[in-house]
C-alpha cells in the first residue's frame, strides 16, 4: 500500500513517444500555489524513487512527476537520438502545458539535478526555482567504448559490459549511490527499478547523455536566473561535494551540505531532505497561509500526545489504562491521541481526544492487511515495505511540533517516532517516551542468508541510534518482564537481546488494562451475554486488523466436527472493527459479532477461546486463566517467536501451527483444552501504575 496515490495517472506523447506522469493534489488548504516538479535522473529509476517525499510535499503543494523516457509508464526508445537532453526539456514541457501548469519549482536527483537546471535554463518563464540535489553536471567516464577483458570500478561506465553484464553494472552503480550505513532497503528498491528498464535502452541513454565539461557545465548554470538551492552529501562518492559547491557559486544560490551523507539524500535522509525542500519552496513561491506558532502562556495544563500503533488493538488498550493511571496522578495533564483507524473507534468509544492532525496520517493496518496472505505476514518485510507511510506519518508529528505544544510524547510501538526522531534529533520538542512489548526483529527462514543480513542490519542500526543518542528517549519501557525477553542475538556479532534490553530499558510489568473476573462473577457475565448454564463456549477473535478472516473461516469450516466432540458447543466469533461480521459464512451453533469494546470480559466468560498470536488476546487469557489455543500468523516473527517465548514462560495456552488446523485437529484440541485445568503464572495487575509513574516522572 502506497502513502498516497495519484489523483491522475497519464501520458503525453511527443513524436510518438509516450512519456508518463503523475499529478498530486493537495488534499487539504495548501500552505502554497506552488507546483513541485519531481523528475527522474535516467532511465535506471522511475517515478517511485520519489516515494518518501511525495506524501509529505503534497500536503502543501501540487506535485507533479514525470517519468524519464526509457523506464515507469513511459516509452523505451532505442535509438540514442530519443534521449537527447533537448528531447527531455520538450517532454517536460509538453506536460506542463497538458497540465495547465504555468510555472514549477523543479527538484532532481542526480541526473535528475541537471534535468532541472536544463529545463530553467532553457524555458525560464516555467521555472520558478530548482532545488538540485546531487546535480550531475560534471561527469567523467573512462571510455564508454572500449572494449576490455575486464571492467573495474569506473569502467563499468561501457557500453560492452552493459550489455553484457547488466546485474553487475547496476550493483556496482548503486553501490555507489549508496555507500551510507544502513543503506541496504534503498539498494533493494533501486534494484527493483532498474530492472523495468533494458540493458539496451540504458546504453542508448549514456551513449545520447553528452555530459558538459566544467565549462559547459558552468554555461549552462549561469544561464540560469531563478533561486536555486543545491543539496549535497560530503560522502557522495559518485559525484563530489566540490561540484555541488561549484553550481551553487554559478547559479548564485545556496549550498546545503549533508554531513556524512551519500549520493541519494532523499532516501537515506528523508525527513530532513523534505523539510529543505518544503521550506525552499514556502520562501520561493510564498506562502497562502503562514503556520501559526505556540507562544506559552503564563500558566497553562500540562499536556500530553500518545500515539499508539494501529496495527491491532492492543496497545490503545494499555496505552488507555497507562492515560487513566496517569491521570489519577497528574489531574492537571491534557491527554490528547494521535491516531488512525482502528486505535481511533476505541478512543472514540472511550470518549477520549484525538488530535485533528490525525486526519492525515496514512493507514498502517491496511498497509499490513494488503501485505497478509492466508494466514501469513511477513511482519519484517511488511514492515519495511511501509517505508513511505513511516515517513509521512513522522512528517504529520513533526509538523504539528511546529504549531502545537505538547510537555510529553508517548510512542507505543510508534516506529516512525522512534526511528526517525533518532535520525532527526532536532524536531524533538517535548519529553519522549517509548513503549514496546518486544525488541530485535528476527528472520524467520534461517536459509534466508538475505532475510537474516536486513534483520541483523536493521538491529544494528536501532543499536547504534540509542548508543549514539541515549537521551532522545526519556523513557524506555518493556511492557512486562525481563524473561520474557527472549534470549537470543540480535544478529551475528551483536549482543544478546535480552541483556541489551535490561540494561536500556525499564520493566514495569505487563499492562492488562482490566480486573480479571472474579470466578465467582462467571455466571452472571455469561447469563448477560445470553449464554445457557452448563453450555461450552468457544469464542474465537482474529484481533484488530483484517488479517484474521481465514482463521475464522477455518474454525468456522470445523464447527460440525467441533460440534461432534463437544456437544451443544456454542460458538462466537468476533471479527473486530476491520472485518464485515458477513464475510464469516453461517452455520448452525455459531453466532458471529463485529466490534465489541469489552472483549476481555467475553474471554473471561468463555470455556475454551481460540486466536492468533497477537500478544493482547492471549495475554488477556491468560490473566483470566482460560484454556484456548492460539495459532500464530505463518512468517511473521513477532508472534511466531517473541508471543511463543512468553506465553510459555507463562505456561499458558496450546499452540497449534497453521498446516495442521485440519477440522478433525482442531476438534480434538478443542475437547482436550475445554477440560483442561490450567496452571498458568499469574500476570501482575500493576503494570499500567508503574507505567504511569514513569511517564508523570517525565513531566
Amino acid at each position: 500500500m502506497r502513502a498516497r496515490y495519484p489523483d491522475v495517472e497519464d501520458v503525453v506523447v511527443r513524436d510518438g513517444v509516450r512519456v508518463g506522469f503523475e499529478v498530486y493534489e493537495p488534499r487539504d488548504e495548501p500552505t502554497t500555489d506552488a507546483t513541485i516538479l519531481l523528475v527522474t535522473p535516467m532511465p535506471l529509476v522511475h517515478a517511485r524513487q520519489w516515494k518518501l517525499q511525495i506524501p509529505m510535499l503534497a500536503r502543501h503543494a501540487r506535485v507533479l512527476v514525470v517519468d524519464h523516457r526509457g523506464n515507469g509508464r513511459s516509452d523505451r526508445p532505442t535509438e540514442p537520438a530519443g534521449y537527447a537532453i533537448e528531447e527531455d526539456v520538450a517532454d517536460v514541457v509538453a506536460i506542463l502545458d497538458t497540465t495547465a501548469t504555468a510555472r514549477v519549482i523543479a527538484v532532481g536527483v542526480s541526473g535528475g539535478g541537471r534535468r532541472a537546471l536544463e529545463l530553467a535554463a532553457h524555458c525560464p518563464e516555467r521555472v520558478a526555482g530548482v532545488v538540485a540535489i546531487a546535480p550531475t553536471v560534471v561527469f567523467a567516464v573512462d571510455d564508454f567504448e572500449a572494449v576490455r577483458e575486464h571492467y573495474e570500478g569506473i569502467q563499468r561506465f561501457n557500453r560492452h559490459h552493459i550489455r553484457d553484464d547488466f546485474d553487475d553494472f547496476v550493483s556496482w552503480f548503486f553501490a555507489q549511490c549508496f555507500t551510507d550505513d544502513h543503506a541496504l532497503h534503498p539498494f533493494e528498491d533501486a534494484w527493483a527499478y532498474a530492472h523495468e528498464t533494458t540493458p539496451e535502452v540504458l546504453v542508448s541513454f549514456f551513449g545520447a547523455a553528452s555530459l558538459p565539461d566544467v565549462e559547459g557545465a558552468r554555461a549552462l548554470c549561469r544561464a540560469v536566473r531563478c533561486p536555486v538551492l543545491v543539496l549535497h552529501g560530503t560522502d557522495d562518492a559518485l559525484i563530489p561535494h566540490e561540484v555541488g559547491e561549484a553550481v551553487a557559486g554559478w547559479t548564485a544560490g545556496s549550498l546545503v551540505s549533508l554531513e556524512g551523507v551519500g549520493h541519494v539524500p532523499t532516501v537515506r535522509e528523508p525527513v530532513r531532505t523534505n523539510l529543505l525542500i518544503r521550506d525552499f519552496v514556502r520562501e520561493t513561491a510564498g506562502r497562502r497561509s503562514p503556520t501559526p506558532r505556540w507562544t506559552p502562556p503564563r500558566k497553562r495544563a500540562r499536556r500530553a500526545l500518545f500515539l499508539s500503533s494501529p496495527i491491532g488493538l492492543g496497545h490503545a488498550r494499555r496505552d488507555l489504562a497507562i492515560a487513566d493511571e496517569l491521570r489519577g496522578l497528574r489531574p492537571d495533564v491534557g491527554i490528547e491521541w494521535l491516531a488512525q483507524h482502528p486505535v481511533s473507534q476505541v478512543l472514540a468509544a472511550r470518549g477520549e481526544r484525538i488530535h485533528p492532525a490525525s486526519r492525515w496520517l496514512a493507514s498502517e493496518a491496511g498497509h499490513v492487511e494488503g501485505e497478509s496472505g492466508e494466514h501469513d505476514l511477513h511482519a519484517f518485510r511488511a514492515w519495511r515495505s511501509m517505508d513511505e507511510i513511516l515517513v509521512h506519518n513522522f512528517h504529520v508529528l513533526a509538523e504539528l511540533a511546529e504549531s502545537d505544544h505538547h510537555d510529553l510524547w508517548v510512542g507505543d510501538e510508534a516506529w516512525e517516532l522512534d526511528h526517525f526522531l533518532h535520525e532527526n534529533p532536532e524536531l524533538k520538542s517535548a519529553a519522549y517516551a517509548w513503549l514496546t512489548d518486544f525488541v530485535g526483529f528476527l528472520p524467520i527462514d534461517g536459509d534466508d542468508a538475505w532475510e537474516q543480513r536486513i534483520a541483523a542490519d536493521h538491529n544494528a542500526w536501532m543499536i547504534e541510534q540509542v548508543d549514539r543518542l541515549p537521551r532522545v528517549r526519556d523513557g524506555a519501557l518493556f511492557v512486562g518482564d525481563v524473561e520474557d525477553v527472549v534470549p537470543d542475538a540480535f544478529g551475528p556479532g551483536l549482543p544478546s537481546i535480552r541483556a541489551w534490553t535490561r540494561e536500556h530499558y525499564a520493566f514495569p510489568g505487563y499492562v492488562t488494562g482490566f480486573t480479571p473476573l472474579d470466578p465467582a462473577d462467571r455466571a452472571g457475565v455469561r447469563e448477560e451475554l445470553g449464554w445457557r448454564p452448563g453450555e461450552p463456549v468457544c469464542l474465537v477473535t482474529a484481533g484488530g486488523t483484517g488479517i484474521g478472516l481465514p482463521l475464522l473461516r477455518r474454525v468456522v469450516d470445523a464447527v460440525p466436527a467441533i460440534r461432534e466432540r463437544v456437544p451443544e458447543m456454542r460458538v462466537v466469533v468476533v471479527t473486530g472493527p476491520r472485518l464485515d461480521p458477513d464475510t464469516v459464512p453461517p452455520a448452525p451453533g455459531l453466532e458471529v459479532h463485529g466490534w465489541v469494546p469489552d472483549l476481555h470480559r467475553h474471554l473471561g466468560a468463555c470455556d475454551v477461546a481460540i486466536t492468533h498470536g497477537g500478544l493482547t488476546t492471549t495475554m488477556e487469557l491468560t490473566a483470566h486463566r482460560r484454556p484456548f489455543l492460539y495459532v500464530p500468523l505463518q512468517r511473521h516473527f513477532e508472534q511466531q517467536r517473541h508471543v511463543t517465548h512468553r506465553l510459555a514462560r507463562h505456561r499458558a495456552g496450546r499452540r497449534m501451527d497453521w498446516g495442521d488446523l485440519r477440522p478433525d485437529a482442531l476438534a480434538d484440541a478443542l475437547h482436550t483444552e475445554v477440560a483442561r485445568a490450567v496452571d498458568y503464572r499469574p500476570v501482575d495487575a500493576g503494570g499500567a501504575a508503574r507505567a504511569a509513574t514513569r511517564l508523570a516522572s517525565l513531566l
